[in-house]
């Protein structure tokens, strides 16, 4: 383990707080590129050595970023570059190409941020997936609608969780939203709709080889809690159940096909209704969002931006060590909420190990030794979230600038 490595760590959004925490502990130097707009979050700047600002969207363009950080390489020997949120992904990609740091280059990385390419590799290695093709040929589309039946979905290829996601119930729809588009509609895909329960897996991947990874289950659909305004739930699955092996493995079998070397990674499958089957839904190369991360520490103890820093310290030949593992259950819960400030103090069970802080927004995490508790304490919550704070907004068409 080489501990003075200075990390370059890029953040579109205010995330990946105990990730420095944990790089500068090991003994790193962090830098952290932001946005200008930014300069106001609560970034751990005990543990972070110099703060770049960025200062409007056009300079987070990727020739524009390269001739920035490459004017920061003059001075500062960079040693690793981390995306700390999904929109970094293919930034830190192009950035370590350039700069000729390793890391995952474009060409992986097009597996785990482009869902058109995610999906054409998923096949490829053998995955389940929902019938899809690539919004370019018109010829392939009407071959798709010639052997599918609506509703589909269509997906823009570079946006993350459920943003700019459209669900489309005839071809009429369909050609219309694609007029619509113009330029634009060769960056989206459209695949069949699978109704059904979709599962996470999140995973720390080490020299290529899966080292942990723990199941989990939304309660409703992301893309119906983000377009037609629901509450957000999610809870770790019992551990060694039929379900929960099987995720870990088709996750396992994933991960290695898109070429996964280190790091963490948030993947989604679905149960479909119609045949029981699951389907890979996609992957990513970083720590998941809406707080699960929170709810995986709340009942494993294993908090997987501590451990992404441990492992980009680690260099080849270094062994990497798993933190004490807990088998304890967890679930989240959070909405928009109505209030500014709600008032979370009615959740007083001693299950209730978390609460959200920001405004207008309603927030917990349950942990309980027991599944059946976190279950009961989950939809009793539920329920008085709709009841008490609830409230819902339009989706965005696209992530916010």
């Amino acid at each position: 383990m080489k501990n003075d490595m200075t990390f370059l760590c890029i953040a579109s959004y205010e995330k990946g707080r105990d990730f420095m925490r944990k790089a500068k502990e090991l003994g790193n130097n962090v830098l952290l590129l932001t946005s200008k707009k930014l300069a106001g979050s609560p970034w751990p700047r005990e543990s972070i050595d110099e703060i770049y600002y960025i200062p409007n969207e056009k300079s987070w363009e990727i020739p524009n970023l390269i001739n920035a950080v490459s004017y920061l390489a003059r001075s500062v020997k960079i040693d690793r570059i981390i995306a700390l949120d999904d929109f970094d992904v293919e930034k830190a990609a192009s950035l370590r190409e350039h700069l000729r740091i390793p890391g995952m280059g474009e060409t992986t990385a097009r597996y785990f941020r482009d869902k058109l390419a995610m999906r054409i590799r998923a096949k490829e290695i053998g995955l389940n997936i929902p019938d899809f093709v690539r919004v370019l040929n018109y010829d392939e589309i009407n071959e798709f609608f010639g052997r599918t039946e609506p509703p589909y979905i269509l997906k823009p290829r570079m946006q993350a969780g459920a943003i700019g996601i459209t669900k489309i119930e005839s071809k009429e729809q369909f050609w219309k939203r694609i007029e619509e588009l113009g330029d634009k509609q060769s960056y989206y895909l459209l695949e069949q709709f699978v109704a059904g329960k979709i599962h996470h897996v999140d995973t720390i991947l080490f020299d290529r080889e899966v080292k942990y990874s723990v199941a989990g289950e939304y309660g409703l659909p992301p893309f119906e809690v983000a377009h037609q305004g629901r509450v957000f739930t999610s809870r770790l699955m019992e551990y060694g159940s039929k379900e929960a092996e099987e995720l870990r493995l088709l996750n396992e079998k994933a991960l290695k096909g898109l070429g996964l070397v280190k790091g963490v990674s948030h993947t989604e499958f679905i149960r479909s209704e119609k045949d029981g089957k699951l389907y890979f839904l996609e992957t990513s190369a970083r720590v998941g969002g809406a707080n699960l991360s929170e709810m995986i520490k709340a009942g494993t103890g294993v908090n997987l931006w501590e451990e992404w820093a441990k492992l980009e310290t680690l260099e080849d030949g270094d062994k990497y060590e798993l933190p004490e593992i807990e088998k304890n259950y967890s679930a989240i819960i959070t909405s928009l909420a109505k209030q500014k400030g709600p008032d979370l103090s009615i959740f007083s069970e001693p299950e209730v190990v978390w609460k959200l802080k920001k405004d207008y927004h309603a927030g917990l995490i349950l942990s309980s030794p027991k599944y059946e508790r976190v279950s009961e304490l989950l939809d009793k919550h539920t329920k008085l979230f709709y009841d008490n704070f609830f409230t819902s907004q339009p989706m965005k068409e696209k992530a916010a600038d």
